[in-house]
């Protein structure tokens, strides 16, 4: 049976909106470096769901563009105007389109976290409680030495 609930949301000032369809393939809590600077917060909160079923309505994204130290490409994609952060693209799941969780509509609809990735990054407070948990990926693997990769730039 196919889910057909819309899901909506936007960035903070409201130029940009958004509908998601159906039920998230995945919905995780990552603490990677990436996902804490993306976010602003200790950790991301990640709502992907399939590439077809995410359709921007209205208002202007800025896409930026970086390599992980993995070798993937991230695309993430933010309003011109205020900043917010609302898609993102990741290497490693091609057919799917990360949206922000704290970016949708009131009631916001919240679907269980089914997993924390890059636990070891966690902040000391964060104690989430989710089926899955792992210190990284399955498939990560990075080019640069951890202390290399941590100074930026």
């Amino acid at each position: 049976m196919q889910d057909n609930t819309v899901h909506q949301g936007g960035c903070l000032c409201g130029a940009v909106r958004f509908e998601a369809h159906g039920i998230p393939k995945r919905v995780g809590a990552c603490h990677c470096r990436y996902c804490q600077l993306r976010s602003g917060s200790a950790f991301g909160v990640s709502v992907y769901f399939p590439e077809d079923d995410v359709r921007v309505l209205q208002g202007e994204l800025k896409s930026y563009q970086y390599q992980t130290e993995t070798g993937n490409t991230t695309v993430n994609q933010f309003c011109t105007e205020c900043g917010s952060t609302v898609l993102w693209k990741v290497g490693a799941l091609p057919d799917y389109t990360g949206t922000a969780g704290g970016s949708y509509d009131p009631p916001t609809f919240w679907y269980e976290l089914q997993r924390e990735v890059f636990q070891r990054s966690s902040a000391d407070f964060v104690h989430l409680a989710v089926p899955e948990s792992h210190p990284t990926i399955p498939y990560y693997d990075p080019q640069l030495p951890e202390a290399e990769r941590l100074k930026g730039g």
